[in-house]
């Protein structure tokens, strides 16, 4: 795995992608992972105002790498990053897209949130809605939702059979790999939200008029059903996540180390890619003549 220097010369600390990245090949228990915690110990902020400030800073350093991705795009580079953000209710899927993806150009990102199929979608298989979504080569990609909603509240609400949604978890590893082969860095994020916080989130909601836009009631029947959530989830996590395609847990309930936790995989991926500006195919100093003497 990648490593980091600690910034005072001691040991190499390891990369925000090891530290938060769900093993693969393992069973998930999600009760086993603090909701509220802040992995990284004395190296990642913490105190939300530490978090503020980090996050803050990455923000010129992802701008410039986004810069250089959709530059390289330009003479044939077919990269590209795609975000999936996955979570409860109120775990902060949105939040993370105007907080992080607002480090971006918007003329380079491509934002899609998606919700229940339309009558259209549901004419097709439940990855046409999600392809056609893909962000094309040198942009950058945020799904609000995604195609494992197919495993998850299919599952939970019982919208389609168990064999049905059993096969759809090979469809997805095989869409997902296929994407890897394609030149898109897939970057899958569960927001582990405890029950305690969303229910403080929601009342938030009910306490300010200006947020009822946001809460809908079903919100509250979900709650019933949370176990059978997080089970779906711990499934979906471990039947969907590849060495090319991981699964990064990120702890929910602090909204500033979500941002600071997500801003940070981005950049480590985004690095990885290192994108480059294309050399221009014209003679510099012939054209700087031309302007002179224009």
């Amino acid at each position: 795995m990648p490593k980091k220097k600690d910034g005072h010369g001691g040991d190499e600390r390891p990369s925000v992608r090891e530290l938060l990245r769900v093993p693969v090949g393992e069973r998930v228990d999600l009760s086993a992972y603090d909701t509220g915690g802040t992995p990284g110990g004395t190296w990642s902020p913490q105190s939300k105002a530490a978090g503020l400030a980090a996050t803050e800073a990455l923000a010129p350093r992802l701008a410039a790498l986004q810069e250089r991705l959709f530059a390289s795009s330009t003479a044939g580079d077919r990269r590209r990053l795609l975000l999936v953000l996955q979570g409860m209710d109120t775990s902060g899927k949105g939040g993370t897209v105007k907080h992080v993806a607002g480090h971006f150009n918007p003329s380079g990102c491509r934002i899609r949130a998606f919700k229940a199929p339309t009558p259209e979608e549901s004419e097709h298989p439940f990855l046409w809605r999600v392809a056609q979504a893909v962000p094309l080569p040198g942009e950058i990609g945020v799904f609000d939702r995604s195609h494992y909603e197919d495993v998850l509240v299919a599952r939970v609400r019982e919208l389609a059979t168990p064999p049905v949604i059993e096969n759809r978890y090979g469809q997805i590893a095989r869409f997902e790999q296929a994407l890897a082969d394609e030149g898109v860095t897939v970057v899958k994020v569960f927001l582990h939200l405890s029950h305690e916080e969303q229910r403080a989130r929601l009342l938030e909601r009910l306490d300010d008029p200006d947020k009822h836009w946001k809460f809908d009631p079903g919100d509250i029947d979900d709650r019933a059903l949370w176990p059978a959530y997080q089970e779906a989830y711990e499934i979906a996590l471990e039947r969907c996540a590849t060495d090319r395609t991981p699964w990064y847990l990120v702890p929910a309930d602090r909204k500033w180390y979500r941002n600071w936790a997500i801003s940070s995989l981005l950049l480590e991926h985004l690095e990885e890619l290192d994108p480059q500006y294309p050399r221009g195919d014209f003679d510099v100093t012939e054209c700087r003549r031309r302007l002179l003497t224009a």
